[in-house]
């Protein structure tokens, strides 16, 4: 497909390519809607192996970004940016400058922020050349916590939706991924009284949890066929696909990793063999919700608020889906669609 008809198929606003050979600096900016206000989404650093590979993945990340944004009742579009490249190689504070100033080009069409392999400090590198950027150490700061909390309070409402209850002792979690966001979403199971059992690539990180959380670790691949009551993915994308769904021994599907399901079909079939699947981007909006408070003057307490109230969104979706007898993902998908087609007229 030719980038226009892809831009078309899904109501793309704009693509920008970023070059400058001073800094080798090789980054793609995607807006996809700002019918709800400036299109927010994070800065990520990955090493693709073709400029399409890039392309695909900011697309499909900016318009998650859209719903998500829309789904968490902000007043915000959506937007992505890459940088193409070995973020462990490419990084320089030139090549952060050089990025901010195509920032800058967009007048606030685009607001940037942390994401993967970008830190505080180069949001903090962005800023000296951009006052477009939100995220930083002396304002919201890390996002991971609110996300982790946030994620949190969907996994309650998942289990009272099954269960009939959002006890969690005796309840056991398997959780994929103990990065910034899964170690810390584990504390907050743990201290609830969940029963953890843990997978990641670092075998620190799995005896880390295992030490502090009493978990069991796992190896990556065994984690999606665990016996559990909630599967949490807080790793990588599209875990939910042909390969691993009917591998799942769970009632919950509920994690902080973005665009889990390999394509919407996989909602459907969630849904078919009886397992609840939570939208990530109604349940790992807490980050966001964080960054959005920094625009208007950030509030700790209001930003724990907000992420606290994603309980409410998630129980709102489970409705929908209920009432149409459609997928959690395609009513959270209508949810968003709703709002943004409200504004629009």
């Amino acid at each position: 497909m030719e980038i226009f008809e892809r831009l078309a198929a899904n109501d793309y606003e704009q693509l920008i390519f970023c070059y400058e050979a001073a800094t080798g600096l090789r980054a793609i900016i995607c807006i996809h809607d700002t019918t709800l206000g400036p299109a927010l989404g994070g800065l990520r650093i990955w090493d693709y192996q073709t400029e399409a590979e890039a392309v695909e993945d900011v697309l499909r990340l900016a318009r998650g970004m859209t719903y998500k944004n829309a789904a968490a009742g902000l007043n915000l579009g959506g937007g992505k940016a890459v940088i193409m490249g070995d973020p462990k190689k490419i990084k320089s504070r030139e090549l952060f400058h050089a990025f901010a100033r195509y920032v800058n080009t967009l007048h606030g069409r685009y607001i940037t922020a942390q994401d993967m392999n970008t830190t505080q400090e180069d949001m903090n590198h962005i800023h000296e050349e951009t006052d477009y950027v939100v995220g930083l150490p002396e304002k919201s700061g890390d996002p991971s916590p609110i996300t982790a909390f946030g994620v949190f309070r969907g996994i309650l409402a998942a289990v009272k939706e099954v269960f009939g209850s959002e006890d969690l002792n005796s309840k056991v979690v398997a959780v994929q991924g103990l990065g910034a966001v899964g170690y810390k979403l584990c504390r907050h199971l743990h201290e609830a009284g969940a029963k953890l059992i843990v997978a990641d690539r670092s075998s620190e990180k799995a005896e880390a949890a295992v030490k502090e959380f009493d978990a069991i670790a796992v190896s990556p691949d065994e984690i999606y066929s665990v016996e559990c009551d909630v599967f949490a993915p807080c790793a990588k994308g599209a875990v939910i696909n042909e390969h691993t769904i009917d591998r799942l021994r769970c009632k919950v599907v509920a994690g902080a990793a973005n665009n889990q399901l390999a394509d919407s079909s996989f909602g459907d079939r969630l849904m078919e063999k009886g397992i609840l699947y939570v939208p990530d981007y109604v349940i790992n909006a807490g980050g966001v919700i964080n960054v959005y408070e920094e625009i208007h003057g950030y509030n700790l307490e209001n930003a724990m608020g907000k992420a606290a109230a994603i309980y409410d969104n998630v129980q709102q979706v489970i409705e929908l889906a209920k009432r149409g007898n459609i997928s959690t993902s395609r009513a959270a998908d209508r949810m968003a669609e709703e709002r943004i087609r409200a504004k629009k007229q």
